[in-house]
């Protein structure tokens, strides 16, 4: 997949490009109607599917305050888009001075002159421009005058309900995490660097890898059934996957603080982790956090966690 910093570092033409437009957070199933779209149409006239996108999100400019927190980070959207089948990714960085762009200006002089669509598919709900004054109405009415077709692709819908990252987050946060990832089409994962903690997991005889997160959002407090996935080379080696027991939480027991943290047991494991950088995948909600009134009743409880893990996960 060719990236593109930028639409204004497009060096060589795209090839008769079918192009998507937006910020693909999460590239859960409405957006991926949209890129199955867009590849089979690119197969079908033997051209590109091109995904033009942002970073930052326009509202960590615009509205930091109110701007929402990202289920993927931009190398995990990257990678969901290159397996979706997409050619090229242009991501254009979003700034004050890119913000004061008009919504005809956008349209003339960055996606006609710099990028070419033959053809441009968005969701129902696209808005451009400054101020979002771009609709999807100007957009398919400017479209066939410049040369290039405008299509709205519809809702998907789960469970009677949108998906969209909103929803994915609020799923999220109540530990609702097998209708996530029916929203997201997979489980939701979050990469970081296994970190030094406080031991204590193994003194409790389940040691744990501390991970220091990449992403901006954790599953809300509890203990979940998943999988660690290496994604750097060493013992195990990369893309490795291990089975695993994780804790978000604040580590109510030994603590009475409010800074979250995720640490993740990986089931029959005893090597060194440190400094790995890894994915882990949730899959399952166990239990919610809980305070315990001593470390054997904590030991006791975590040692049911793990053989719970393990019939979930189907571990022998």
């Amino acid at each position: 997949m060719r990236y593109i910093a930028g639409s204004a570092a497009i060096d060589a033409p795209l090839r008769r490009p079918i192009l998507t437009i937006g910020n693909f957070d999460g590239i859960h199933l409405g957006h991926r109607a949209i890129l199955d779209t867009v590849v089979g149409r690119s197969k079908d006239l033997r051209g590109q599917a091109v995904v033009y996108t942002f970073d930052p999100h326009p509202r960590k400019v615009l509205q930091p305050e109110r701007a929402p927190l990202l289920l993927t980070t931009l190398e995990q959207k990257l990678e969901l888009l290159e397996s979706a089948g997409v050619d090229a990714v242009i991501v254009e960085p979003f700034t004050l001075e890119f913000a004061k762009t008009s919504a005809d200006t956008f349209i003339r002089d960055y996606l006609l002159a710099r990028i070419r669509p033959v053809e441009v598919y968005v969701g129902y709900d696209f808005h451009f421009g400054h101020d979002r004054e771009g609709s999807m109405r100007m957009l398919t009415e400017m479209g066939p005058r410049l040369g290039f077709s405008v299509t709205i692709v519809p809702e998907v819908t789960v469970d009677e309900g949108d998906v969209n990252s909103t929803r994915i987050r609020e799923l999220l946060a109540a530990a609702r995490l097998e209708e996530a990832a029916a929203m997201l089409g997979r489980p939701y994962t979050v990469r970081g660097l296994v970190v030094g903690g406080d031991r204590r997991g193994r003194t409790l005889g389940f040691p744990t890898a501390n991970l220091d997160p990449e992403n901006e959002i954790l599953p809300g407090a509890g203990v979940y059934a998943g999988a660690v996935r290496f994604l750097d080379r060493g013992d195990p080696p990369r893309d490795g996957e291990w089975p695993a027991v994780v804790n978000v939480g604040t580590r109510p027991t030994f603590h009475d603080s409010s800074r979250v943290v995720a640490e993740a047991h990986l089931i029959d494991f005893d090597r060194d982790l440190y400094g790995r950088r890894v994915e882990i995948s949730f899959r399952y909600h166990l239990r919610p956090e809980r305070r315990f009134a001593d470390v054997d009743a904590l030991r006791e409880q975590i040692g049911a966690d793990v053989a719970e893990g393990r019939r979930r996960l189907e571990v022998p």
